[in-house]
């Protein structure tokens, strides 16, 4: 006699939490709980330290009102004080009757740990304003704030600008004074992609 966890009905889903696993290892464990015997039927990356065979108690899932699909995401504590975020998938028969619970378990610790040194890492509070006396005369500064002001208000992206988006560039540039400090020409020509030759070219044009 077929065993509950060996029955072919369910092979499919087991590939699923295989699948799942797989894709999210090691922080992600699959849970199958078979409705019918409301047992643990399969764990792909067990990280709960349950068994197969111990009991699910989801015997809610079985009432005519279970019409739930998909249960979550919420979060729960693991066996070793770690934090994890579950979302329970209904898997129903072909006459859509509740059949199985598949849990997706993903262990969020790392990543909230990853946020943190994050926030720390990036956190403004240790940040000082310029120094005037350092910046005074920033000219690469102004050029990267005008450039990127230009871009956002055409909703342009710098890796895609045509070769008269670059022309109305540089002479927008040159109204705004960019070209007064000593080597814009040549760091204008390579911040767009372009020859000096050109940027001479344009700025010629002005003068003409």
């Amino acid at each position: 006699m077929t065993s509950a966890a060996q029955d072919p009905v369910l092979d499919n889903f087991r590939a699923i939490a295989d699948a799942i696993a797989t894709l999210f290892f090691p922080h992600a464990e699959v849970v199958i709980h078979d409705l019918r015997t409301q047992k643990i039927d399969y764990i792909a990356n067990n990280i709960s330290k349950r068994e197969v065979g111990d009991d699910s108690a989801l015997e809610d899932m079985l009432g005519e009102d279970a019409d739930e699909r998909n249960i979550g995401p919420y979060e729960k504590l693991n066996w070793d004080g770690q934090k994890i975020r579950s979302l329970s998938s209904v898997l129903r028969d072909g006459n859509g009757q509740p059949l199985a619970v598949l849990c997706i378990n993903l262990n969020i610790s790392l990543f909230e740990n990853a946020k943190a040194a994050l926030d720390l890492f990036l956190s403004p509070s240790k940040l000082i304003p310029q120094p005037d006396s350092l910046f005074r005369d920033d000219w690469q500064e102004r050029i990267n704030t005008f450039l990127h002001n230009w871009l956002r208000e055409r909703q342009l992206g710098l890796n895609l600008l045509t070769r008269e988006h670059k022309r109305e560039l540089v002479l927008a540039l040159h109204a705004e004074g960019a070209f007064k400090g000593k080597s814009a020409a040549n760091y204008v020509a390579n911040v767009l992609n372009m020859g000096r030759a050109t940027v001479y070219k344009h700025l010629k044009e002005l003068k003409g």
